[in-house]
């Protein structure tokens, strides 16, 4: 990823000569493609006309998981695809990927049976090739209720312990591109593409992009063109003329965020709503549960969706239901999240029944666009991309065809033998760091989110305070400052950042899960930001101006969009 400080460099540069690959859309699936066209040795750059994650891959469930309900609409290809894809992830991802116990719990008039599901997770894992360790296993109502006290008791039944993934879906965008990156490919963000480049064959050979952080235009040609761009694909396909054949159905998907201490489960669930048939995560996340997910038809500009009065009033509905002595209300909630899923659209069909299955689309012009899938299936989406990209340039510019060498590739930060390995790791990084008081959360947190970059954060934070006991720089009172300004450095030179919401909300996630410790330092953070880039007073304000309304808008439920 190219740093704010050095952008107007890198523009002149892929002017140059024509690139290998251009990948429009930095979310999950671009991510994704990116790598595997460098895997394979083709220059190639990524743009993204916001923030890298900005849109659908900041906002999912944040699961590696094979869909278990696909199997009710006998989508059998996508289970067993994404199914032993998450496998694949947590090895190449240890530290982002996460083993997480899902309790199942069979109710009264609920939509699993009690001999179906058995049935249904035999065939799950099966597809999935769960490994026999793994394998589900089923509770009496009594090791139900003892497993999670909160559940309904008047209604419980049973229920079933299965294992998916956890992951940090924007944390998972950023280890892509930045391994992208260490193999010799570029991207950048706030970069929108303002129109398309043809040669005399008609065929796409380029495009005019605007730097938007500098409102200048460049011109970069490329032989190949892939649009990722998640919901925005269907805009994109304008950009090349009418979009011809399928396009995109959006549905929108919210989230809320709660204190663990008010919503005190002892592990994640995926739980039945009755009301209408749906179902729904609640999911452990340090301090913090978080329930979700809704599912309904977005007809709205794609912009900014919200979590409006009526999505949070549903899953406290269904929150309340299957956890009776909660009580939970919208005062409850710390924090929420609206993200949009790029499904194609089918006639007929309601939100819940549209298939997750991702389709490639490609106009006479040459412009390949790939839309729908999960965020489980990115690694298998890019790579029937960039299969389809070499075949076709097999032979040209002395190209030849290479595969994918993305199953056994670790992530950045992710080199580690084994998911014991990052627990090891953790425990000699927090005896490395005693001596910038670092505690056994930070630590967890570092590792979770950087992997073996934590260290390199760690040491930035040990330089900053021998810089303030030497006198060369303003002492920072609290060592979690000293922390956060080290964190933000890398973020900076490393990650991409350009603003606040860059740092506090994609590449930290703080704004969801820590909301509440931010009103005391979002405006040094902004200052910091503003020193190291040069900003003027004016762009430091709108940066902080731009985060405020994020800040508040992740409590504010409007009636209506």
């Amino acid at each position: 990823m190219i740093a704010a400080a050095h952008r107007k460099e890198a523009f002149a540069r892929l002017g140059e000569t024509p690139l290998d690959l251009l990948v429009i859309g930095g979310g999950a699936t671009g991510a994704g493609i990116l790598l595997d066209a460098a895997s394979r040795g083709m220059k190639a750059l990524l743009l993204e006309q916001e923030d890298y994650a900005w849109g659908t891959s900041s906002r999912s469930t944040k699961l590696i998981h094979g869909g278990l309900r696909y199997l009710k609409q006998l989508e059998i290809g996508l289970v067993r695809e994404v199914g032993r894809e998450r496998a694949i992830l947590h090895a190449n991802a240890p530290h982002l990927v996460h083993p997480e116990e899902l309790l199942l719990p069979l109710i009264e008039s609920g939509s699993l049976g009690k001999y179906s599901t058995p049935v249904g997770l035999w065939m799950y894992e099966k597809l999935a090739g769960v490994p026999k360790q793994e394998r589900f296993r089923t509770l009496s109502r009594e090791e139900t209720l003892c497993a999670e006290p909160l559940l309904n008791q008047r209604i419980t039944k049973g229920s079933a312990v299965y294992r998916e993934y956890r992951t940090d879906d924007a944390r998972l965008v950023t280890a892509l591109l930045a391994t992208a990156a260490d193999l010799g490919a570029e991207s950048l963000n706030y970069a929108r593409v303002e129109s398309f480049e043809y040669d005399d064959a008609g065929q796409i050979n380029g495009i005019k992009v605007q730097d938007r952080i500098d409102q200048r235009t460049h011109s970069i040609k490329a032989r190949n063109v892939v649009n990722a761009a998640g919901p925005w694909c269907d805009e994109v396909r304008k950009i090349d003329g009418p979009v011809e054949g399928k396009k995109l159905q959006l549905t929108k998907g919210v989230h809320l965020v709660f204190s663990h201490e008010r919503f005190p489960i002892l592990r994640s669930l995926y739980f039945d709503v009755p009301a209408d048939g749906r179902m729904i995560f609640a999911v452990r996340r340090d301090a913090c549960t978080y329930l979700g997910t809704t599912d309904t038809l977005y007809t709205t500009p794609i912009g900014q969706p919200r979590t409006l009065a009526e999505d949070a009033d549903y899953l406290l509905a269904a929150a309340n239901f299957m956890f009776p002595t909660l009580n939970l209300s919208r005062e409850d909630i710390l924090s929420s999240w609206a993200g949009l899923r790029p499904l194609i659209h089918e006639e007929g069909k309601g939100p819940s029944e549209l298939s997750r299955k991702d389709e490639v689309f490609q106009t006479p012009s040459g412009l390949i666009s790939i839309a729908g899938g999960k965020l489980t299936g990115y690694r298998l989406m890019a790579e029937r991309v960039m299969d389809m990209v070499m075949a076709s340039q097999t032979g040209k510019h002395g190209s030849t065809y290479k595969e994918s060498g993305t199953h056994q590739l670790p992530l950045k930060g992710g080199d580690f033998e084994s998911y014991a390995a990052v627990r090891q790791y953790k425990k000699r990084l927090l005896g490395e760091s005693r001596q910038i008081d670092l505690n056994l959360a930070q630590v967890n947190y570092l590792v979770n989110t950087y992997g073996t970059e934590a260290s390199v954060i760690i040491e930035r934070a040990y330089a900053l305070g021998a810089m303030e006991r030497e006198g060369q720089i303003e002492a920072i009172e609290r060592p979690f400052l000293r922390l956060l300004k080290a964190e933000l450095s890398y973020s900076m030179d490393f990650e991409g950042v350009c603003t606040l919401s860059d740092f506090l909300i994609r590449r930290t996630g703080r704004l969801y899960f820590e909301r509440p410790d931010l009103e005391d330092c979002y405006r040094q953070i902004a200052e910091w930001i503003a020193e190291k880039r040069s900003l003027s007073d004016e762009k430091r304000e709108l940066q902080i101006n731009e985060f405020e309304q994020a800040y508040y808008e992740v409590l504010s439920f409007p009636a209506e969009a």
